[in-house]
């Protein structure tokens, strides 16, 4: 992809500035040290008079480093300079279409591999790379056609190991193993150590059951990377098909602590449960895995896997124990099954700690037990792993109940139009450790998606970003610093903010947030349904607070029944 640009780079005539012929020479050297050579393509980027193949090839190396920090936009803009100086160069515009494709704008890609193929049908990459986007669509055929003609048109050994083991990968997702197999052993020609081929062909092994040779493979994959969720997942699945549960609980269980948001891990664990028949645990893991949240550039794994939890929990939702037949051991009170959890995470261990959301926690864990719930969990102070296995044992709660409430008070924040709960532990040095280190939104969720009638989930966490002076910027989403985003729960969810997107919830004057002790005397009122409730909150908190904090509510309950907290006398 470099070579052509950089063969186009000239020097400039004797008479220029010594300094930007220098700099010309650094930009050009693919060897340089990257951030020496990023700032000599910037001082050529910034000379006006440096022009033609010079200039562009500084906006694609600009590019480049743009799409490493996953800056997609601002890559986009300078493969965009690159290609008005040369529209020629088919490299920038596939690098361009990659960059779309990173970004989650797949049309936009297409559109630039098909420039590509206009200018030079025999372009092997752009059909390798729409071939991917067919692929993570589910075209599967579609897919297959067009990582035929990359491997038709291949132009060195690069292109070759790659064609080969994406079509190699995905002949396995088709069941065309003897295909898959050949392709991967071409692929393997090439670059005999490529991490790659042993990775994907152990889902190849495990899809035609031959466990043992798909255990040798991810075993190989992940001596190379011992903790790559990808491979552990993947051997977890060949122990599973194996018969081996207690190897392939390990493995979903060590992919789980390193990466909770992880679907596949989630999926496999799920089917280990039910082969136990411990279908509680297995329902709670296709739940976490079905509302896990989506990237923009979700992989064909990922995908298929979700759509497996989303089928697998269908199917076992009718196989819950109603509620009230276990045998509890205190009769049960009258009316719904009602139960909550709470948390209140203030003992911040890498930030400043917050002294109200333990207060808040107990305030609100006291209400609701005065309120009659069955079941009332007190978590503070909770960990990343904490926090994940709390919400793992509550949805599993939940399932049993007709009603299930959250309350989280602590340190909440929006990086990348994901809403994210930050655990006790969390570092968060960069802004993508989020993914690994917080919780997202959507975990909270689904903790409650099990409850037959009323899933609340009120979050009174909408404070300043405690992490944004030693946050480093990695990659180039939204990150907000003050508050939540908006959100658009699906129907039978509520989620109550205690300030609007953007906006910063107070601590108060007194012991408690204005939102918890307005919240603790208003929801004891009698015959308000819950949906009054919450407007009532509002105005009473905006009051409360001079006009400063307005909670916000989003998502809908059922609309033919009224919840109350507290019937009536």
């Amino acid at each position: 992809m470099l070579r052509a640009l950089w063969l186009g780079l000239v020097m400039l005539a004797a008479t220029g500035p010594a300094r930007a012929a220098g700099d010309i020479d650094t930009c050009r050297n693919s060897t340089a040290e990257p951030t020496a050579r990023l700032a000599a393509c910037e001082s050529v980027i910034a000379d006006e008079k440096i022009t033609g193949p010079s200039r562009a090839a500084a906006f694609w190396f600009r590019g480049d480093s743009l799409v490493k920090k996953r800056d997609y936009d601002g890559a986009i803009a300078a493969f965009t300079a690159s290609h008005e100086i040369a529209p020629q160069n088919i490299n920038v515009i596939n690098a361009r279409g990659i960059a779309y494709s990173y970004k989650g704008d797949d049309e936009r890609a297409l559109a630039d591999y098909d420039l590509c193929l206009q200018l030079r049908p025999t372009y092997g990459s752009a059909y390798n790379n729409r071939g991917l986007i067919f692929m993570r669509r589910g075209e599967l055929q579609r897919a297959l056609d067009e990582f035929d003609l990359a491997v038709k048109h291949i132009s060195n050994d690069q292109s070759r190991y790659l064609h080969h083991y994406n079509r190699g990968r995905l002949q396995g997702l088709m069941k065309r193993y003897d295909a898959s197999l050949a392709d991967f052993a071409e692929a393997q020609k090439i670059n005999p150590d490529g991490p790659q081929v042993p990775a994907y062909r152990c889902v190849t092994y495990t899809g035609m059951g031959r466990f043992d040779d798909a255990i040798a493979d991810c075993n190989a994959a992940l001596a190379k990377s011992p903790n790559n969720v990808y491979g552990l997942t993947s051997r977890g699945n060949a122990y599973l098909g194996k018969g081996n549960l207690d190897a392939a609980l390990g493995d979903y269980d060590q992919v789980l602590k390193i990466n909770p948001n992880y679907v596949r891990a989630y999926v496999g664990r799920g089917q280990l449960f039910e082969k136990r028949r411990n279908l509680t645990a297995a329902r709670a893991d296709y739940r976490s895995a079905a509302n896990a949240v989506a990237v923009r550039r979700e992989d064909i794994d990922t995908t298929l896997a979700r759509a497996v939890a989303k089928e697998r929990l269908e199917a076992l939702l009718g196989t819950a124990a109603p509620a009230g037949k276990a045998s509890p051991p205190t009769p049960q009170p009258a009316g719904p099954r009602k139960v909550a959890l709470i948390i209140g995470n203030g003992a911040y261990r890498n930030v400043a700690p917050l002294d109200n959301p333990p207060r808040d926690a107990k305030l609100l864990a006291s209400t609701f037990r005065e309120l009659g719930f069955v079941t009332v969990t007190l978590a503070p102070d909770l960990t990343r792993d904490k926090f994940f296995a709390t919400l793992h044992e509550f949805g599993m709660e939940a399932e049993k109940a007709d009603w299930a409430v959250v309350y989280y008070a602590g340190h909440g924040m929006e990086i990348g139009g994901v809403n994210y709960l930050i655990p006790v532990d969390a570092r968060l040095k960069a802004d993508n450790d989020a993914e690994t280190q917080a919780v997202a939104l959507e975990q909270v969720i689904a903790s409650v998606a099990g409850a037959r009638k009323l899933r609340l989930v009120m979050l009174d966490a909408c404070r300043d970003n405690p992490f944004e002076k030693t946050m480093q910027r990695t990659i180039s989403l939204k990150l907000v610093n003050r508050g939540f985003s908006n959100i658009e729960p699906e129907a039978g969810f509520m989620v109550v903010y205690a300030a609007k997107h953007g906006e910063t919830a107070l601590d108060g004057d007194s012991l408690n947030s204005p939102f918890a002790t307005v919240l603790a005397r208003v929801i004891k009122e009698p015959r308000i349904e819950v949906r009054k409730l919450f407007d009532i909150v509002r105005d009473d908190v905006w009051k409360a607070t001079n006009r400063t904090q307005q909670p916000f509510t989003y998502g809908s309950l059922p609309g033919r029944e009224d919840f109350y907290f507290v019937a009536g006398k």
